[in-house]
């Protein structure tokens, strides 16, 4: 209980983060479902949990609390392929190591995002995550329902540029 306490939580507290961080997907025999929206990935190639992991883990790389994880799902999907699934498995399985190694079950057991992040830092400098954060740039960002929840508007060459259409429209200057 006083650990707890050092962490500013109430017994209420732990519990809520411990149901939400259990009850993020529902893994079946060829699919990633997430248990409190209505969307479903297919995977071909990955194991559920390998891909279950690995939209946590895009989560985890670029935190945004207002996108929703079928955002993360469809930007790590294009590693479900036949090419990929090798290295990505194994990188998911030192992932899953690293995380019993500080006494979890697993990467996706982990409640506490500042626990998952600290695994992934000391992993920075690997091969797979640096392949994983840099697939993220654009299979995160370049889905064009993603832009309005960062206020952007898309590109404005072929409506005469920014000078012309949004240059000097920021109100917080």
């Amino acid at each position: 209980m006083t650990q707890l306490r050092s962490r500013g939580l109430t017994r209420r507290a732990l519990l809520a983060h411990a149901v939400v961080a259990g009850a993020a997907f529902s893994i079946g025999s060829g699919f990633v479902a997430a248990r409190d929206a209505a969307w479903a990935l297919e995977v071909t190639n990955l194991k559920p949990e390998t891909m279950a992991t690995l939209i946590q883990m895009a989560r985890d790389i670029y935190p945004h609390d207002r996108v929703a994880d079928s955002f993360y799902a469809v930007a790590v999907k294009g590693y479900d392929t036949a090419e990929d699934a090798a290295a990505v498995e194994a990188g998911i399985a030192a992932l899953d190591a690293a995380a019993q190694g500080a006494g979890h079950a697993s990467y996706l057991a982990i409640g506490w995002e500042s626990e998952r992040v600290a695994l992934l830092k000391g992993m920075e400098l690997s091969p797979f995550f640096q392949k994983i954060r840099g697939g993220l740039v654009t299979g995160l960002y370049n889905q064009k329902e993603v832009w309005p929840i960062f206020g952007y508007q898309g590109e404005s060459y072929s409506q005469g540029g920014y000078i012309h259409r949004g240059f000097d429209d920021i109100s917080w200057l």
